[in-house]
């Protein structure tokens, strides 16, 4: 049938990249409005482009559109240009199947997946006509629910979301659909189907809980409004992850997306347990999917999207102990029809190069190494289970199979790091291209040798043992950047090194939204008020938006990021339980401060809580 479109043309021919909203691509789900109850809007807060790189709106989609009595459709943040004629215009936000407004749907479901969407999110709600705070809507609008990494701490987003979901969406969606529906065709209130919903396992609504604070700002209790509301909430965990649902036929996007390519995730969690890591400690335990299913997914992705690449997600690609199974067979397949495979996170030893050397054989792209810290005292303290010699060895290896190029991601401001520390940065890469220059001949030099170190700045986020540690200061983030830097250019082989670091203006908001509370709410609110949404692009940045909001409001940035907090304060986050206790946490945070390492999960088990999942 032919769909009318949302924007009208003249609008199309004005803006950058229209495909981003005319919907209609390769496997978009279309379903008869008459026979579905529940129309879900599916959000994730950034451009179409990153949006569809996204595996997990896409798991979702599929999941929701397995059943007959849902619709879900998707809808993105729109440009800054095309934003500008939506507000101007009064054009409300559409869906990209049907284009329809989403004022008109059941649910607008939005992905939080990094704290600098905060301000996109507000975007989204605004431009569909929904009240920004949640008290300010009735029965007539959409519920808002957020879901993805960003809610282990959801309450910086607090008064603008009905409902967070915690955890893993394959467990409780159900659960929640079917008490929405009872819900919408009967006249119970929207207030009394939220403090319903928050008895649902993994379901966090946080109008139903109050916080009260202690006289220098930290927070003295948080307690559920009502006796049936939990006192803490349970994050989601998908135990049965060989028979959970899997998209196989994914959306071909029309444009390219960053990530233009077919996804097999292949394990969730992760066995190593880095202290900085979020992901590794949220995800646990660690489920690894069986290969032979996992060949038939590949299979039928490729058969479904024609897409000529395809990619692997798994925190650690080599701890899937199939993967030389996996790839061999992807190989002989794909061999004939021009696919390419990319590998993303794996450690350099000599199990991944071998699986490397296998792939990569026509295009030697740079290998990356991610050795964190400069010195073993400080992988150490960060548990990062790495050698100076597992790195030496693998970047030999890797020379002598003819790559010439290697990249290094590095962090500065971890805890306890000095410069000695970063000193190590350099030396490291420098010791690096000298293996380079020693072992391998001239004759076999292809290219220049390039060794390519970047620094990030650390954020101590929530549920990691460092979600007590102090952030170092822009300043000194800085200041300790210049130094490596000038360590680079005195360097023997500085021709063949190279260094790089991060924005820090834009990383300690970062570190201000992962660990704040219910106050930043109305910084958030002031700062979209400003005009400020795409804060994660550097071209849309402004560092001063977000100061006149924190000013206006009394929040000092450094009660949130550069303070010091004991072990027994009460965190924003602690009403959510992830599995892994807290008391795991404590030891790890003790166990950093004395330079002990923490075996991996394989090795042996530390006893974090989450085998409690089976």
């Amino acid at each position: 049938m032919e769909q009318r479109l949302a924007l009208p043309e003249r609008v199309l021919m004005q803006i950058e990249k229209p495909a981003r909203y005319i919907g209609n691509e390769v496997n978009m789900v279309r379903k008869n409005l008459s026979e579905v109850d529940v129309r879900i809007a599916m959000c994730f807060p950034d451009v179409y482009e990153i949006g569809m790189s996204y595996l997990g709106i896409q798991i979702l989609y599929d999941m929701f559109n397995r059943r007959e009595d849902v619709y879900c459709e998707r809808v993105y943040s729109p440009w800054p240009d095309l934003d500008a004629i939506m507000r101007k215009e009064h054009i409300p936000l559409f869906s990209l199947e049907t284009q329809t407004a989403i004022s008109e749907f059941d649910w607008l479901a939005i992905t939080i997946q990094y704290e600098m969407c905060y301000t996109n999110i507000l975007q989204v709600i605004d431009l569909a006509g929904i009240p920004l705070l949640a008290k300010d809507r009735t029965k007539e609008h959409p519920i808002v629910i957020g879901g993805g990494p960003c809610t282990v701490n959801p309450e910086p987003m607090a008064d603008f979301f009905d409902i967070f979901y915690i955890g893993e969406g394959e467990t409780s969606y159900d659960a929640l659909l079917d008490l929405y529906k009872q819900y919408k065709h009967s006249d119970m209130s929207r207030e009394d189907f939220l403090r319903r919903a928050s008895s649902i396992p993994g379901i966090y609504v946080p109008s139903m809980y109050e916080v009260s604070y202690q006289e220098d700002g930290t927070i003295e209790k948080v307690v559920p409004k009502y006796e049936d509301v939990p006192a803490k909430v349970k994050r989601q965990v998908v135990v049965d992850f060989e028979n959970v649902s899997y998209p196989m036929k994914p959306v071909v996007p029309y444009i390219r997306a960053t990530q233009d390519r077919v996804c097999l995730e292949i394990m969730r969690g992760c066995i190593r347990g880095c202290r900085f890591c979020q992901a590794g400690m949220i995800y646990r335990p660690t489920r690894p999917k069986d290969v032979n299913v996992l060949k038939h997914y590949a299979e039928a992705m490729l058969d479904n999207t024609g897409q000529e690449e395809i990619t692997f997600s798994s925190l650690s690609s080599s701890d899937y102990q199939s993967l030389p199974e996996l790839t061999d067979c992807l190989i002989e397949k794909m061999d004939n029809n021009h696919v390419n495979i990319s590998l993303p996170s794996l450690r350099i030893d000599a199990f991944s190069l071998d699986v490397m050397q296998k792939i990569q054989d026509i295009k030697k792209n740079s290998l990356t190494f991610a050795p964190e810290a400069g010195t073993q005292r400080l992988r150490d303290v960060i548990n990062k289970g790495l050698t100076k010699e597992n790195i030496l060895n693998g970047s030999l290896q890797a020379f002598l199979g003819g790559w010439n190029k290697v990249k290094l991601y590095f962090m500065m401001g971890l805890p306890t790091e000095t410069y000695d520390d970063i000193t190590g940065i350099a030396d490291l890469s420098e010791e690096i291209s000298e293996l380079y220059f020693a072992n391998i001949p001239k004759e076999k030099r292809d290219g220049r040798v390039m060794v390519s170190a970047s620094a990030s700045y650390f954020v101590p986020k929530p549920f990691t043992p460092f979600q007590w540690a102090p952030m170092i200061t822009p300043e000194e983030f800085q200041k300790r950047a210049y130094f490596v830097k000038d360590k680079f250019r005195e360097a023997k082989n500085h021709k063949s090194l190279k260094f790089a670091y991060h924005e820090a203006d834009i990383t300690i908001l970062e570190g201000l939204l992962a660990r704040g509370d219910r106050k930043l709410c109305q910084v958030i609110y002031d700062v979209y008020q400003s005009g400020q949404i795409f804060d994660a692009w550097t071209e849309y940045f402004d560092k001063s938006n977000w100061d006149n909001a924190l000013e206006k409001n009394h929040i000092d940035i450094g009660f949130y990021t550069y303070r010091d907090r004991s072990v027994d304060e009460i965190l924003p986050w602690d009403l959510i339980d992830i599995g892994v206790t807290r008391k795991f946490m404590e030891k790890e945070w003790e166990r950093a401060q004395a330079e002990v390492v923490t075996p991996n999960c394989r090795m042996q088990c530390s006893g974090c809580g989450a085998a409690k999942f089976g």
